[in-house]
């Protein structure tokens, strides 16, 4: 089996994360990274949309997810894009890591990876 590796990087979105007030009153930037697994034989030897997985259609209800809602804890909102990534049957492996940016005086960002395995 061929396994598909989609990769999505550093898809750049502005949502309400946090639990302390200012950030219950600004969006922030989060910063997401996506890998989704599904077998790819078909798409590669066929060369047929319909047999590949459309990540465009999954990264489109990302993005209304994460810039439409309110979360508190960085937890919530990976898990939560995580169940958007295994919506689709063929999904055999997603890990979500999200970023944010200034969370922390000192860092960079802080970030937070889920994953996803379809049992056997």
């Amino acid at each position: 089996m061929q396994n598909a590796i989609i990769t999505i990087t550093n898809l750049r979105l502005r949502t309400y994360i946090g639990f302390n007030p200012e950030e219950q009153e600004k969006k922030q930037d989060v910063i997401l990274n996506l890998e989704i697994h599904y077998p790819g034989d078909k798409a590669c030897s066929n060369d047929n949309v319909e047999d590949a997985l459309n990540y465009k259609t999954i990264t489109k209800a990302i993005i209304d997810h994460v810039e439409n809602g309110r979360f508190l804890l960085l937890e919530k909102l990976v898990s939560s894009v995580l169940e958007i990534t295994i919506e689709h049957p063929w999904v055999t492996y997603s890990r979500v890591t999200i970023d944010k940016p200034h969370a922390l005086r000192f860092a960079d960002s802080v970030s937070l990876s889920l994953s996803w395995q379809k049992e056997d």
